[in-house]
């Protein structure tokens, strides 16, 4: 094997380890939120700062790699699109300590009402993150397009969660509940987030194995 083809690999591996560790902090913040545990917020944090060690050696090897082989074709794209898919993961990354911090504040508060929606949220996009990675670990540009199919139901979540958070506000004017509510919509926007960098990363797949870029042709808003 080439020693590029080596990079290459390893540069591969990078990219998939990084995307363990941003999983492993989206599924801790959200349990901080689900479960009111402030005390696996310490978790997300110390794992916020591999990911950004991550970022910086991600994108240093990429660099190198078209510096020093000035590579073209399928290997080119390969190494802008983990360029993206680094970036992306690292907002993912960024958006589960938003996440994480938003449920620390709520902690503060008794339970606003029970969660319904927000949990079916939470389902559609830690699948969308683990499929967009499992995509680009497997190049399946059919695991990708499945994924990408999924952003409409995430986006309709959060426009019930919205409406259904602003009624919640007006209806009992007080302004413990308007604190806690917005603080479930922040939330719900940064799910949302989170699925359209997991769009994203699909998008980066199908354009690194058939060079096709539809970044502006899947979004419905």
């Amino acid at each position: 094997m080439r020693h590029f083809d080596m990079e290459m690999t390893e540069l591969k591996k990078k990219l998939v380890d990084m995307a363990s560790s941003v999983q492993q902090m989206i599924k801790i913040s959200i349990d901080v939120v689900v479960k009111r545990d402030k005390e696996l917020s310490k978790d997300v944090f110390s794992i916020e700062r591999e990911v950004n060690l991550d970022e910086i050696v991600i994108d240093d090897t990429c660099l190198k790699l078209i510096a020093l082989n000035q590579p073209v074709g399928s290997d080119l794209r390969f190494i802008t699109s983990a360029m993206r898919i680094n970036s992306d993961l690292e907002r993912m990354g960024d958006e589960a300590v938003n996440i994480c911090e938003t449920g620390v504040e709520l902690l503060e508060y008794p339970e606003l009402k029970p969660l319904i929606d927000i949990p079916k949220m939470v389902v559609i996009v830690t699948e969308m993150v683990k499929e967009s990675i499992e995509s680009f670990n497997l190049s399946d540009t059919e695991l990708a397009q499945k994924v990408l199919e999924k952003d409409d139901a995430v986006d309709e979540l959060k426009r019930i969660i919205l409406k259904d958070l602003i009624e919640y506000m007006i209806e009992t004017n007080d302004r413990s509940t308007v604190i806690r509510a917005m603080n479930l919509v922040s939330i719900a926007k940064r799910l949302e987030r989170l699925g359209d960098h997991a769009t994203n990363i699909c998008e980066d797949v199908i354009f690194m194995v058939n060079g096709k870029d539809i970044r502006h042709n899947n979004r419905s808003n």
